[in-house]
């Protein structure tokens, strides 16, 4: 039975909790310096599962994928380049079986590693290769993609455009701020959050957002600022634990599950209508964001 579009769902009014971080949990369960973590989808497949059904456990309506950097551009780094059909269909299905029949797969698909500013790549090579990954990751049972992790409108548009043409998934297109010294919030390549979403939305996404860089209250800022050009999108935010801190020389996400989930109903006043996590956080953090969201009023999308 097939399940709901995500959107339709959205449409209803319903908050959705996605999970949290994968990289901290890979390496948690082995992953080594050096090592290409998109690979562990073959050769680790059950940990990469445990990843995935530790999120759904801990009530994520829907969850991501090892699929990152498992673009031809990065498995090229680890001569991995001849398996990306490989590695994004085991990631996807590791997600799937966690998932099970009713909750969503959401599969990640972030940067190339290469700029069309600076010439290392055609609009032609991106496209081809986000089509190949894409392709995979619905053939291995996904559900929608998370373009994610984005700083540069142009090869989003790529990405998105090649999964809209070539698979029947749901597009979900997230981008990643900081703060600036006068108080606005860019990408790495200087764009707003309304040029990257009017972008994002022209090609064809479906759901738009944030991810990374910010801790759930600064999140809440940038949610603001796209509801307020943005009236009728569906927003994603998937936020780290805090801005990270030096601790030992180790980079730690200081903000505990409670820290986190006190920041959701003024995300979702803000205007979100999907919430999860990215960099240091737990399926503890994802397990008190839903029960902040359950404890939310019903909010009826205008």
């Amino acid at each position: 039975m097939a399940r709901q579009k995500i959107v339709d769902i959205l449409k209803t009014g319903k908050i959705l909790v996605s999970d949290g971080a994968w990289g901290t949990f890979l390496y948690e369960k082995g992953l080594k310096a050096g090592e290409c973590p998109d690979e562990w989808s073959l050769t680790h497949y059950d940990a990469v599962r445990d990843i995935a059904q530790s999120y759904v456990n801990a009530g994520a309506d829907m969850v991501e994928t090892n699929s990152f950097g498992a673009n031809r551009f990065k498995l090229e780094h680890f001569g991995l380049q001849d398996k990306v059909s490989e590695i994004n269909g085991a990631a996807a299905r590791a997600s799937r079986e966690a998932a099970g029949s009713d909750k969503y797969v959401i599969a990640s698909i972030g940067p190339t590693g290469k700029m069309l500013l600076m010439g290392d790549v055609t609009e032609d090579e991106l496209y081809a290769a986000f089509r190949e990954q894409a392709v995979a990751l619905e053939k291995g049972g996904a559900d929608a993609v998370c373009i994610e992790t984005m700083s540069a409108d142009d090869e989003a548009i790529q990405a998105i455009k090649a999964a809209k043409e070539n698979t029947g998934l749901e597009i979900i297109a997230t981008f990643t701020f900081e703060k600036t010294l006068q108080g606005e919030y860019r990408t790495m390549m200087g764009l707003l959050p309304s040029d990257v979403v009017r972008a994002a939305v022209d090609a064809g996404a479906d759901i738009v957002g944030t991810n990374c860089g910010n801790g759930m209250e600064r999140m809440i800022d940038v949610v603001k600022e796209i509801r307020a050009d943005f009236p009728d999108v569906f927003i994603l935010v998937h936020a780290n634990a805090g801005l990270p801190v030096l601790v030992d020389g180790v980079s730690t996400f200081p903000e505990t599950p409670e820290m986190m989930a006190s920041f959701v109903p003024a995300l979702l006043e803000a205007g979100a209508n999907i919430v999860g996590g990215c960099c240091g956080t737990t399926p503890e953090h994802i397990k008190a964001m839903k029960e902040a969201v359950e404890r939310h009023p019903q909010l009826a999308f205008s």
